[in-house]
């Protein structure tokens, strides 16, 4: 089968497509002929080398499919051969066909395009379960860094969604996007941006913070804080190891946690799928929740979507069409 090789870690150079044997369906597992994928931020920081798979999980790149079911697996029943589907991965996206767990599969939200389905699961799967380990509630102030993106896009309408009173930041030709996703603060991240957020909640600061910067933001997150706020941190964009006042920390009584989707246990994911089934597909349906504007490239041209959202003009999400 066709798929994403890698000569090394680097730039998005390093990526070729290449001949690779198909994977075949284990006990539990089905296997995908896939139509798409998403393109993550994850995605990039294995390509560079700081996001390597977990033991047991495919070394191609890809967290996130859309596709037609292809094969089952022993004791795999509830799907048949032909049913589009999509599905959370640890790995091996950038392909024609990958093999998964049956418990990380779903069916394509109700109405929704077999290629742009292929950008839904790893955000609303990202997203909506940390927000739950948060506490997050209607009337509490939500900010979310990078909401132009694929994650960021998603938040700010799930914040909304659940009646929290949203804030965003983002570079400054995209604070505009931003705002007609439903954010109430969108603010330019090149600024003061703490400072923007006390002074638009007369200096009390938020309640949760959604994080995909790491060290680089870990000392102004926590300042941005109200008192009893949450910080759960998603990505390491901004890098993996800075410096924190504990004491500050403490004063606001706040709490800092940090969570990666990949890692967990095949179990824990096929409860996140399905709590993201049962709760987000429907904000699909009835139109709470749209999709994110997206940017399509074919699987040979994978450098150059990976070129793109490097280069940071990207909005929304990015996908790589395997097969129509």
């Amino acid at each position: 089968m066709r798929a994403v090789v890698t000569n090394g870690a680097g730039e998005p150079s390093v990526m070729t497509v290449g001949e690779v044997p198909a994977p075949v369906a284990g006990p539990g597992e089905v296997l995908i002929d896939v139509v798409a994928a998403g393109v993550n931020r994850a995605d990039v920081l294995q390509r560079r080398g700081f996001y390597p798979p977990p033991p047991g999980a495919s070394e191609i790149i890809g967290l996130e499919v859309s596709g037609r079911i292809a094969g089952l697996g022993e004791g795999v029943d509830g799907w048949q051969v032909g049913e589009e589907c999509v599905a959370l991965l640890a790995g091996g996206g950038y392909a024609e066909v990958v093999a998964v767990p049956v418990g990380q599969v779903a069916p394509v939200p109700a109405g929704m395009d077999l290629v742009s389905a292929a950008g839904v699961m790893e955000v609303a799967a990202t997203v909506a379960p940390n927000l739950h380990r948060m506490g997050l509630k209607a009337g509490e102030t939500f900010l979310v860094h990078g909401g132009s993106g694929g994650i960021g896009s998603f938040a700010i309408q799930y914040g909304k969604a659940i009646g929290a009173r949203v804030f965003t930041t983002a570079s400054a030709g995209k604070l505009d996007h931003c705002r007609e996703l439903g954010a109430d603060e969108a603010i330019d991240y090149r600024g003061d941006w703490v400072a923007a957020a006390k002074d638009a909640t007369d200096g009390r600061g938020v309640d949760v913070v959604l994080d995909v910067m790491g060290a680089k933001y870990l000392g102004p997150n926590v300042d941005v804080l109200a008192r009893g706020g949450r910080i759960v941190v998603i990505g390491l964009q901004g890098g993996r190891k800075g410096e924190l006042d504990l004491g500050v920390l403490l004063r606001k009584a706040g709490t800092l946690t940090a969570t990666s989707l990949r890692a967990r246990p095949a179990a824990e994911k096929a409860e996140v799928v399905r709590d993201v089934v049962e709760e987000v597909w429907p904000m699909y349906a009835d139109g709470r929740i749209k999709l994110a504007p997206e940017t399509r490239f074919p699987l040979a041209d994978v450098a150059a979507a990976h070129t793109h959202l490097d280069s940071g003009d990207n909005v929304g999400k990015v996908l790589l069409v395997v097969a129509e």
